[in-house]
């Protein structure tokens, strides 16, 4: 699977981050396992509902995963495509558009291990930072069921449309 973008400039800030250890670095195509096995810990849950031997649930998140990616990086052609990483080892993911009406993070996932310490709050914290520096919202779609919806909304971001399994959110970031 090949098409992997990768575009190294303008990072996002790291002011919070960076006070949790948290680095950023670009995707390569030497990412792509950790990138597969960070998207089946996304959907645990999905799967430990489905009477599925293992070999079909790698399977399926495989095709899902393949999926998902292409898909991304057809859509989003100029997105930073980011791995975050702590202590020189990966444990998330972030994608980042910067368009000129808002920026929008198309996916943001850290791996189980590093959930419910702050890594997500301080990473939201400072792209919230950078997009009021630039005097435009942030946006991302966030599953209806995931746990970080509370985050998202003590964080500020509000609801601006429901797309099904998805809510359109936004910070004003003003």
């Amino acid at each position: 699977m090949a098409n992997v973008r990768t575009v190294t400039t303008d990072l996002p800030p790291r002011t919070r981050a960076a006070a949790v250890g948290i680095s950023y670095r670009p995707m390569t195509e030497n990412d792509l396992p950790f990138l597969a096995a960070l998207y089946r810990s996304t959907r645990e849950a999905e799967l430990a509902r489905v009477p599925w031997s293992e070999t079909e649930k790698h399977n399926f998140i495989g095709m899902q995963f393949q999926a998902q990616h292409r898909h991304y990086q057809e859509h989003y052609p100029d997105a930073l495509w980011l791995v975050v990483e702590r202590s020189d080892t990966p444990i998330g993911r972030l994608y980042l558009e910067r368009w000129t009406s808002e920026h929008r993070i198309i996916d943001i996932a850290l791996m189980p291990e590093a959930r419910g310490q702050g890594t997500g709050r301080a990473i939201l914290e400072d792209l919230i930072d950078e997009a009021a520096s630039a005097g435009k919202p942030l946006s991302i779609h966030v599953e209806k069921e995931n746990p970080a919806m509370r985050l998202y909304l003590r964080l500020g971001f509000r609801k601006l449309e429901d797309k099904g399994v998805y809510d359109l959110m936004a910070h004003p970031c003003t």
